[in-house]
């Protein structure tokens, strides 16, 4: 499940789970799309930032395997299907996104996390895993095509999906995968993604132009999950 909840002009989408795991279940993901949808039209106006966190050991641990054990293509196609939506949902946002990252995101859970536009980790503790090439199980178009889209350097990819490394904090800002790492504790990356939520809502910029940008420069992606980009032109406020 999660909760969101609106801050001044920053939206706070907190995940939870009684196993603190926060696995993209059905429920979850459901949960997710309400939220988002909420975010959706409650922001056009711009001047808002949405913020994506999770306490406890893990921010995401992807998909949830022990609910699609009995069985499992059937429910993991469902599972897979469904947060294709909350993706194409988190892309389409006219707000500024951020995740802080203050446990581990692993395979669904990273891919939750690099929908968002920042992305800032713990220095101290959690690590980035994508787990399909240790499970035996091939990537989803869209995440593939979100990983093409996100992770800029190809020994970056090859590492993350061929290699299925464990990448901590530091380690990923330098392989180019999160912004920033200079945090020692959940509350600091709490903190820090916060006062960069207030500095990007500040700008107040046009909600709807600012996702059809979004759009643009993520063509691959947005093209696989069908958003369809349009031309705005709104008033300058220059």
């Amino acid at each position: 499940m999660c909760t969101l909840e609106k801050h001044g002009s920053l939206f706070i989408l907190t995940l939870i789970g009684d196993n603190h795991e926060h696995r993209l279940g059905p429920s979850l993901i459901d949960c997710l799309l309400s939220a988002l949808s909420q975010v959706n039209s409650q922001a056009i106006n711009g001047g808002s930032a949405l913020i994506t966190v999770a306490h406890g050991k893990f921010f995401c641990n992807g998909f949830d395997v022990p609910w699609g054990q009995s069985d499992a293509r059937s429910r993991l196609h469902q599972m897979v299907e469904s947060f294709r939506s909350v993706m194409s949902a988190l892309l389409s946002l006219p707000v500024p996104t951020i995740a802080a990252v203050s446990g581990h995101a692993a395979a669904g859970g990273l891919v939750l996390a690099l929908g968002h536009d920042y992305v800032l980790m713990r220095r101290d503790r959690g690590f980035l895993y994508m787990s399909e090439v240790d499970l035996a199980i091939t990537l989803p178009d869209y995440v593939a095509a979100l990983m093409r889209s996100k992770i800029g350097g190809s020994a970056a990819r090859r590492d993350v999906l061929l290699r299925g490394m464990k990448v901590k904090g530091e380690e990923a800002v330098r392989m180019g995968i999160v912004d920033s790492a200079a945090y020692d504790s959940e509350e600091s990356v709490v903190e820090a993604a916060v006062r960069l939520g207030h500095r990007l809502a500040e700008r107040k910029w046009n909600g709807e132009v600012y996702a059809e940008i979004r759009k643009s420069l993520y063509p691959e992606i947005c093209g696989v999950l069908g958003l369809v980009s349009k031309t705005i032109v709104a008033s300058s406020k220059l």
